[in-house]
């Protein structure tokens, strides 16, 4: 029973750094299932809030299904529910506002038959950490040519 990704949120690993990550359900209606299995949705503008102790993923993308004409009325932006436990919910919006950390969707997954997000809290990061990041990634992409030959 292994992971199958379909989506990635790049855009957070490289504005957030993250420091704690979770696995969460998320609360979907059926032909919403079947639009994740054929790849089509999107988490890269998405994000999460906590409202009266409970996780709301906000803006994600998941495309109407072509084939469920009966469905009527689902929107590809709604907000939809995240199953998780209420001492990680306390502990995230602990840390959320004591640290002033952000919640950010990491990435989008089929584990067995059900959906899950990875979740992560992530401090924001600077222009100059940005900068650094960018020149690793470079540094090693010329490592790696020099293996190549």
């Amino acid at each position: 029973m292994g992971e199958h990704v379909i989506a990635l949120n790049k855009k957070a690993k490289f504005n957030y750094e993250i420091l704690e990550t979770w696995e969460a359900g998320i609360e979907l209606y059926g032909p919403e299932i079947k639009s994740i299995r054929n790849h089509e949705a999107n988490i890269a503008e998405a994000f999460i809030l906590i409202r009266k102790k409970e996780a709301f993923l906000i803006n994600a993308n998941i495309k109407k299904y072509d084939y469920a004409n009966f469905v009527k009325g689902i929107d590809p932006l709604r907000t939809r529910k995240l199953l998780l436990h209420k001492k990680e919910i306390n502990k995230i919006l602990k840390r959320v506002m004591l640290e002033k950390l952000t919640i950010v969707p990491l990435r989008l997954y089929l584990k067995g038959n059900y959906a899950k997000l990875e979740i992560g809290l992530g401090r924001g990061k600077k222009n100059h950490d940005k900068r650094e990041t960018i020149k690793k990634r470079d540094t090693e992409r010329k490592e790696m040519r020099k293996y190549k030959y």
